[in-house]
């Protein structure tokens, strides 16, 4: 029993490691669709921007995910597209996830994660 037990422990715990790196990943794209979301409903880039920012912070937030090294990158390009023709907005989510309270020796403290998500700028409102 003395052998085997290190090793449950150590199987438990990657079980709870996993679980809590797809509930990560899950959070971070849930904030990437809502960044990119809100980003196409704004009228310029730079509310654009700022809207998304604003919406992914909270949509980590209300998930319970802290990130260290958290970076938002917005690329509004879509909105220099005339109005008439098709464009998105891409808002993309770099973090470290970290999980230093579960881990083992041998076992990642932190685990960078990263979602995307396009979507797409209204084809015929006014865009500056």
């Amino acid at each position: 029993m003395a052998v085997v037990a290190p090793a449950i422990l150590a199987l438990f715990a990657g079980a709870v490691i996993g679980g809590r790196v797809n509930l990560a990943r899950q959070a971070l794209e849930a904030a990437a669709y809502d960044a990119a979301r809100t980003a196409s409903l704004a009228r310029t880039p730079g509310e654009a921007r700022t809207q998304a920012r604003e919406a992914a912070n909270t949509t980590l937030d209300a998930q319970g995910l802290s990130c260290t090294n958290l970076d938002i990158t917005v690329s509004t390009a879509g909105f220099d597209v005339p109005v008439g023709q098709p464009a998105t907005v891409t808002a993309t989510l770099n973090c470290t996830a970290t999980f230093s309270d579960v881990a083992l020796p041998g076992m990642p403290g932190t685990v960078p994660i990263r979602a995307s998500f396009t979507s797409p700028l209204d084809t015929y409102r006014g865009r500056s």
